[in-house]
This record gives C-alpha cells, sequence and structure tokens, in this order.
C-alpha cells in the first residue's frame, strides 16, 4: 500500500475505534494500538515502514504544542519540584537499571541494555495527554503527570546520546563523551530548547496580537511549533523542548491575543488535526511490532521484554512513593500507572543506528515494552483512578461550575447596577440584558445597539470575575476553560460583522 492510501485507511480506522471507544468508555489510544497490532499481522501491515524522522518533524510538534497548551501555568508552579525530580532523577535512574536488567535477562552488552534504557526511561507526552484527557483528574495531579513528560525531554535526549556514543565506541565506530561535554549538551538541548521556545512564542504573539483574520489566525497556530521545533533542532538544541515552551507561553497568552470567534475556530481546527494525528500515531504504534516481528525472525524477546516492562514500573513504584509520602499513596499509585510509554520512545528507537549490532532486536524490545505500556496501563488506567477514589467527582465538578456561573452573573448584575445608578444607559436596555444573563436564550437578530455594547460589556466583566476566580485558585482549569468556550460563544451573538 501507498503511503496515502496507509494514512487515509489509519484515519478511518481511527474514526471507527473512536466511535466504539466513546460507546465502551475505553480509551481510544489503547483500542488503537489493539487495531494496529491486528493489521499487522495482515499482508497489509508488513508493507507499512516508518522513518522515523516522519514521526520527529510531522507529527511530534503539533501533539507536543497541543499538549503545551492545555497545561495550567498556576498549577505548573505548583508542582515544579515534583516535576524536576521525576524528569531528571527518575529518567536517570530508570535508564541505569533497565540497562541491567535487559544485559541480564537477554545477554546484551551493558551498552546496549543502556541504550535500550535511555529510550525507554522517559515518560511519553502524546500518550500521557491523550490516555489522561478523559480521566477526571485533580489538576495539580493532571499537571504533574502531564508536565513530567512534556519536561523530561533534555534528560532522555542526553542519556540517548551517551547511550549511542557509548555502543558506537563499543563497535570501533565512534568516541565516548566526555563528563564536560554531557554538561554542555544538557545546557545546550535544556536552555537553549527553553530560549528558543520562548523567543518563537513572543515573535508569535506579536504576530498574532496584529492579526483578525481567522484564516490568517489558523495558518499561524498550526504553523507555530514547526517553526518552533525546525528553528531549535537548526540551532542543535531540543526542539521537543521549544515546541512544549512555546505551547506553555502561547497558552496562558490567548485568551490576550484573539478574539471569541478565532478561539472558536481554532479550538474546531486543532482539535481535528490533533485526532488525525493521535489516530495516525498510535495506529502506526500497533503496525510496526509485527512489522520488527517479521524482520527479527524469532520470538525469544518475549520474555524480555516483560521484564523490562515491570521493571519501569517497579523503579517508578520505588521512586514515587517516597516523594508523596505514605498520606498521599492512593495519589502515588495513580501518578506511577499513569507514565505511559509512546511516540516519543518509538521514534527513538527506529533511530537507533544501523552500525549498531542487535539492532533488530532493540527495536523489537523497545516498541514491544511501548504496546505493552500503552495496552496494559491504557485500558486499567481509569479504573485505578475510580478505585483509589482519586477522581475529581461529578458533583465537585458541576458545584464547581455552579459557583464560578453564580459569581461571574454576581459580577454582572453588579455592573449593571453600577449603569443604573449612573443613568448611562435606558433602563429597558439594563432589563434585557439582565433577562438574558438569566435564561441565555435571547434570539439576537432584533437586538439594538445599546444593548449588544452593554451584552457584550457584562461579557468582558464575567470573564474579569472567571479569570480572578482561576488566578485565585478558587476554579481548575478544566471548568475555566469550559466557561470560556461559553463566554465566546455566547459573545458571537453581540459581535457585529
Amino acid at each position: 500500500m501507498r503511503s496515502v492510501e496507509v494514512v487515509l485507511a489509519l484515519v478511518a480506522l481511527a474514526t471507527v475505534v473512536a466511535t466504539f471507544a466513546r460507546r465502551l468508555r475505553l480509551p481510544a489510544p489503547s483500542l488503537l494500538v489493539v487495531a494496529g497490532l491486528a493489521v499487522g499481522f495482515t499482508p497489509y501491515g508488513s508493507s507499512v515502514h516508518v522513518p522515523p524522522e516522519a514521526i520527529g518533524l510531522i507529527v511530534l510538534p503539533p501533539l507536543l504544542y497541543a499538549a503545551g497548551e492545555e497545561l495550567s501555568w498556576r498549577d505548573l508552579k505548583a508542582v515544579w519540584r515534583p516535576v524536576a525530580i521525576l524528569a531528571v532523577g527518575l529518567v536517570l535512574v530508570s535508564a541505569a537499571v533497565v540497562g541491567a536488567v535487559t544485559t541480564l535477562v537477554t545477554g546484551l552488552p551493558l551498552a546496549l541494555g543502556f541504550l535500550l534504557g535511555a529510550i525507554l526511561a522517559a515518560t511519553d507526552p502524546v500518550a500521557v495527554t491523550a490516555l489522561g484527557r478523559r480521566l477526571s483528574l485533580p489538576p495539580r495531579m493532571q499537571t504533574l503527570v502531564q508536565a513530567e513528560s512534556l519536561f523530561n525531554d533534555a534528560t532522555s535526549l542526553i542519556l540517548y546520546r551517551v547511550a549511542v556514543g557509548i555502543a558506537l565506541a563499543m563497535t570501533g565506530t565512534g568516541a565516548i563523551i566526555s563528563s564536560g561535554g554531557l554538561a554542555w549538551d544538557f545546557v545546550r538541548l535544556a536552555g537553549g530548547g527553553t530560549l528558543t521556545g520562548a523567543i518563537v512564542a513572543a515573535a508569535v504573539a506579536e504576530v498574532r496580537k496584529r492579526t483578525e483574520d481567522p484564516i490568517l489566525e489558523s495558518v499561524i497556530a498550526l504553523l507555530t511549533p514547526y517553526i518552533a521545533y525546525v528553528v531549535a533542532e537548526s540551532l542543535t538544541t531540543s526542539g521537543v523542548t521549544s515546541v512544549v515552551v512555546a505551547g506553555v507561553i502561547l497558552g496562558v497568552r490567548a485568551p490576550r491575543l484573539t478574539n471569541a470567534r478565532i478561539r472558536l475556530q481554532l479550538g474546531a481546527v486543532y482539535g481535528t488535526v490533533i485526532f488525525i494525528l493521535e489516530s495516525v500515531v498510535f495506529s502506526l504504534i500497533g503496525l510496526q511490532l509485527p512489522t520488527l516481528m517479521k524482520e527479527l525472525g524469532n520470538l525469544r524477546w518475549v520474555l524480555a521484554a516483560l521484564a523490562v516492562a515491570v521493571t519501569l514500573l517497579l523503579v517508578r513504584v520505588a521512586w514515587v512513593l517516597p516523594l508523596a509520602g505514605r498520606r498521599s499513596w492512593r495519589a502515588s499509585v495513580v501518578v506511577t500507572w499513569a507514565g505511559a510509554r509512546g511516540v516519543v520512545p518509538l521514534a527513538a528507537a527506529l533511530s537507533i543506528p544501523l552500525a549498531l549490532p542487535s539492532r533488530d532486536l532493540l527495536q523489537v524490545l523497545a516498541t514491544a515494552v511501548i504496546v505493552i505500556s500503552l495496552i496494559v496501563q491504557g485500558f486499567t488506567l481509569a479504573p485505578l483512578v475510580r478505585l483509589t477514589g482519586v477522581a475529581v467527582t461529578p458533583e465537585d465538578e458541576r458545584g464547581e461550575h455552579e459557583r464560578a456561573v453564580t459569581a461571574m452573573i454576581g459580577a454582572a448584575n453588579a455592573y449593571l447596577d453600577g449603569l443604573e445608578d449612573a443613568d448611562a444607559v435606558a433602563p429597558v436596555v439594563v432589563e434585557r440584558v439582565r433577562r438574558a444573563l438569566r435564561d441565555r436564550a435571547e434570539d439576537s437578530d432584533d437586538v439594538a445597539g445599546d444593548y449588544r455594547r452593554i451584552q457584550r460589556a457584562v461579557l468582558g466583566v464575567e470573564r474579569a470575575e472567571l479569570a480572578r476566580m482561576h488566578d485565585e485558585g478558587l476554579i481548575g482549569e478544566v471548568t475555566r476553560r469550559a466557561l470560556t468556550h461559553r463566554l465566546d460563544r455566547e459573545e458571537l451573538r453581540f459581535t457585529e460583522d
């Protein structure tokens, strides 16, 4: 099958799988991996070969950017210490332990075992975001697992480069990197990627502030992650870190950069793009394992893959539990189980140099562990969240939503009281706005100029109240986004062409 046909077939398959996933209340990424596995064992699946640069350049940037935009800056500041410990310390320990276990169970040289550990040590932002999107985790817990997966890139890139260098030196085709070189590489990748992402975000923000065309805004939004990635990679810094930082910054500034109409359009456009890319990439993960198995030609790797998968979980448990303490053991269990592997490790595995021995075995082991992670952890994460009782209940969500709506309408009525006291507008206009606040069902076709002007001003007051409650920690990111979307839709009714 040609590449275009494969992509179209995967998108069609994903649409069907996503429909069943919603009805069965199962995670779509895990179902897509299973579907990809099933197709991979057919004659059509054996012809699919994924170049690593296609994943790194085409698929990853928009998915990482979207994940960065979803982060709450307020919650991120509250959890930066555990995020730093997990993104650096846990990655280092996981790579070392997995390397030792791989050598023990496969007989591979320690250098190759450490290479596999470096590939699998970091959790994957695309998988974590996709799996966590349907869970009702507390805001800070969701931010913790998502931010960890987004910011452990620099550590994993350093480890991967070190491991490849050691393995190539073992075969006589490369030289081992010095400790001073490693320190500089970490600063260059992490610091350079962060700086590049911040500069790109600032430049894009200046452009978007001066753009009011919805089509141009959509194009700029779609190009931004690719610009951040390509510029950073051309400067030999971390493209992934650059994209994530740009996404976080622009996500925080988005309400001040665009109007309601553009935000609604961008949400629809980006939602479609993310659905297509996630559908293709999770299906490809499932497709790759049968293809790599056929190339390897034996099944002696199965027990080794299971051992590595279990080792990653045990190391994560041993690292996370002491950080949380006994009082938060339920949260620790969820954080541990939410650390799935996915797209980024797959791209690294497919990029293993051809000169290295046992390359096929390493790729099969890495892909198998990724598949195990997405299937086992993916299908069981939601039941585990319910079992531990850490999820935000629907009653809590409704209560938070109602409190926010009550406060917003209260602020709007206070604003209208001020207009009445100052005789700034006709009483009939104020009464119509009050009525619209109560039922939000007024038809805007025959709305007079004063009414539309005051209604937009009232919506601005409600936005300010919503922002205040979020900044003070009275409501979470999910409620803020939901009510912002509602206000955007309401604003369109009172915006003149």
